[in-house]
């Protein structure tokens, strides 16, 4: 029985943690309808943007029913529902923009979102796993997954750009899919001492990183940073580490006290998170602190999934004590295409909120241009300026990550993250 128990540790398994072979971590083909009872939702979550625009949203949600959850069972169908729940949820919290910003999440809608919340172990607001892994279906269902084929189950206010940023998103998740199903052959190398297997691994691992950058290119062509920043943006952000809403949100009927939750936060993937226990990459304490905490926004056996990387034995060392000239050359090859990777990712964030940013508080600064009315970028909230919507700092925290990623080729490794093999 032990011999199993410690067989099963050391063959990491994606199916164990509910992980597709297909799809990745992205839900496998998510449901469309959830059973009539919860149509009242679906109505609503179809409509978002629509009733945002009419600033009738509020009042909306405020007509529902108190919905039961307890015959929502499948995970599909709580998937689904948590979506509906959320895209709702981020709607009326920022109908208004900051301008006339609500305390409380009224109970029709806050206690049937807890409920499903804490039967999936995800919070109760958007994230990664709703927006980008649950959130897609394909238009033509024997056809391929591209961008051209696929389309959002429920949208925000942003039209185009929000279906690019989501949907581009997703396409990353997919590319990355070879690299994911190597990492269990790394390790199993790892335990093994085969450096063949270890280094056919890592060149998976590679390419799969220069897929994921060419994947994530399409964001330039899909999402226009104007929209992005002066639109989307605000219905991404949470109520946490947010200046706009510094006491959290109460959820009526869960609890008196606010609750503080991040929003959608591109560090609440699990991909970059296995890769860097994989490679042994330690980022520095702050940094740290904000991914391990994003760790709480993914699917449990997700996240299981990372924690299980990282009690395996230290691939980095086993490159190291193996001395072996073209094991070395693949794993400093996939080291590169990650620091490239979030060089890249870098860039976008430049583009999409950095130089929008700039050009913000350049329009504050100089007043009325003219008589002329302000552009998107100059509506847009001032909260999160200097802040991604899961409230880090994003650009100096992004550049730190990337300087620690960096940083794996030259420290001397010092702890082991398991056991010698």
């Amino acid at each position: 029985m032990g011999t199993k128990a410690a067989d099963s540790e050391r063959r990491l398994s994606l199916k164990k943690y509910y992980i597709s072979e297909e799809y990745g971590f992205a839900l496998p083909e998510p449901l469309r309808e959830l059973p009539p009872y919860f149509q009242p939702w679906m109505d609503i979550a179809g409509r978002v943007s629509e009733l945002i625009s009419e600033h009738s949203l509020r009042s909306s949600v405020h007509e529902l029913p108190l919905l039961e959850t307890d015959s929502l069972q499948s995970h599909r169908e709580l998937r689904l529902a948590h979506l509906a729940l959320s895209i709702i949820t981020m709607g009326y919290v920022w109908q208004e923009g900051e301008a006339d910003l609500v305390k409380v999440l009224p109970q029709n809608l806050a206690i049937p979102f807890w409920e499903v919340s804490q039967k999936l172990g995800l919070p109760p607001i958007l994230t990664h796993a709703d927006g980008v892994l649950a959130n897609w279906r394909k238009t033509d269902p024997d056809g391929s997954m591209d961008i051209e084929n696929l389309e959002l189950l429920f949208s925000l206010p942003g039209g185009k750009s929000v279906r690019g940023f989501f949907l581009v998103t997703l396409l990353v998740e997919l590319a990355a899919v070879p690299g994911l199903k190597a990492i269990p052959e790394a390790i199993g190398g790892v335990y093994d001492g085969d450096v063949s297997v270890v280094n056919k691994a890592l060149d998976v691992i590679s390419q799969a990183l220069d897929s994921m950058k060419e994947a994530l290119k399409l964001m330039h062509d899909y999402v226009d940073p104007s929209i992005f920043y002066g639109v989307m943006r605000i219905f991404l952000s949470g109520w946490k580490d947010n200046p706009s809403m510094p006491d959290g949100l109460v959820y009526e009927g869960v609890q008196a006290e606010p609750m503080e939750f991040s929003g959608g936060s591109a560090a609440q993937s699990s991909l970059l998170h296995c890769l860097d226990e994989l490679l042994g990459i330690k980022h520095e304490e702050k940094s740290g602190a904000f991914l391990t905490r994003m760790r709480g926004y993914m699917p449990p056996f997700h996240k299981r999934f990372i924690e299980h990387i990282s009690r395996s034995p230290s691939l980095r060392d086993f490159v190291l004590k193996q001395g072996d000239e073209s094991l070395t050359e693949a794993f400093e090859g996939c080291v590169d295409r990650l620091v490239a990777f979030r060089n890249f990712h870098i860039n976008v964030v430049s583009r999409f909120i950095t130089i929008p940013a700039a050009r913000a508080r350049q329009l504050r600064a100089n007043g009325p241009e003219s008589g002329k009315e302000p552009d998107l970028v100059g509506k847009a909230p001032t909260a999160l300026e200097e802040r991604g919507t899961g409230g880090s700092g994003i650009m100096s925290f992004l550049k730190e990550v990337r300087n620690q990623t960096k940083n794996v080729l030259k420290t001397p490794s010092t702890t082991k993250n398991g056991n010698d093999p």
